[in-house]
């Protein structure tokens, strides 16, 4: 299997100089994700945490609506019997809601954006199998203030290639119980999700979601399908991103930065007080 980085050649210009350097950068390939045989998605990733990106996929696109319905997850072996890390197979149960979803449906998602022609908001709604309304943590200002600084100290493949994406999952206290990086910021959240899936964690409620960048409708999404009450971003949220947390009971934070934030959404669960949850 590939690394999460590769060494490449580059020309370093600098007051007219030149000058060959080696850099790190961050790794980036396909992955082809099948069910029960068939071909349902295509996406751009950094290899590693395959599995748990094959596993929150389908949890946040619906095609399982639970965990224990993916009863094996497996890499292929291709017509010359050598081993396929970039093609995923995933054997559902027979009640899994997406079982014949393979060659029914078909994704292909870019490191940038993710899914295209998503499905409407109500549509989305209708499947999610929680309800975010019923959850009352409450999270501190300064303790949400605390955790862009806490995902970025836990950011190692950043810290070699500076060009990755980071999903951190938070306890309402601040504590880190999950990080991922990809170069898809679509995917280091399913890679989160995906690995709570495969603890048997779901759903993730009195939990806080941390993005590193915006906050889109996908990752709005993905966050309402895992049951996560609360979704922080460093940068701004899109509009469909407001209305879908609006609707969902979802409190949406953005420009998660030091001390200042804005709440879009469910500002009753972001506390007065710095108490805590």
């Amino acid at each position: 299997m590939a690394g999460v980085t590769a060494k490449r050649r580059l020309v370093h210009i600098q007051d007219g100089v030149q000058e060959v350097r080696f850099d790190n950068v961050v790794a980036e390939e396909p992955l082809e994700i099948r069910v029960d045989g068939s071909a349902l998605a295509v996406t751009m990733r950094t290899p590693g945490n395959d599995f748990e990106l094959a596993a929150g996929f389908l949890v946040t696109e619906g095609v399982v609506d639970r965990a224990d319905q993916i009863r094996t997850l497996r890499y292929c072996v291709g017509d010359d019997e050598v081993q396929e890390f970039n093609v995923l197979n995933a054997d559902l149960s027979a009640d899994a809601t997406g079982r014949s979803a393979g060659g029914e449906r078909s994704f292909m998602t870019t490191s940038s954006c993710g899914l295209c022609g998503k499905t409407s908001i109500d549509t989305l709604r209708a499947r999610s199998a929680f309800d975010l309304r019923g959850d009352t943590v409450s999270v501190a200002p300064s303790v949400l203030a605390s955790l862009p600084g806490t995902l970025r100290s836990a950011q190692r493949v950043f810290d070699r290639t500076g060009g990755l994406h980071a999903a951190g999952l938070f306890t309402a206290d601040g504590e880190l119980v999950c990080l991922r990086e990809d170069v898809g910021r679509h995917n280091a959240f399913d890679k989160v999700i995906g690995w709570a899936a495969l603890e048997g964690r779901l759903p993730l409620r009195r939990h806080v979601i941390l993005a590193s960048g915006r906050a889109s409708f996908e990752l709005t999404q993905k966050a309402l399908m895992a049951g996560i009450p609360v979704l922080a971003s460093v940068s701004a949220p899109s509009s469909l991103a407001v209305q879908l947390a609006e609707e969902s009971g979802m409190t949406l934070l953005g420009f998660l930065r030091g001390p200042a934030m804005n709440v879009y959404a469910g500002e009753q669960r972001v506390s007065t007080s710095n108490d805590g949850a």
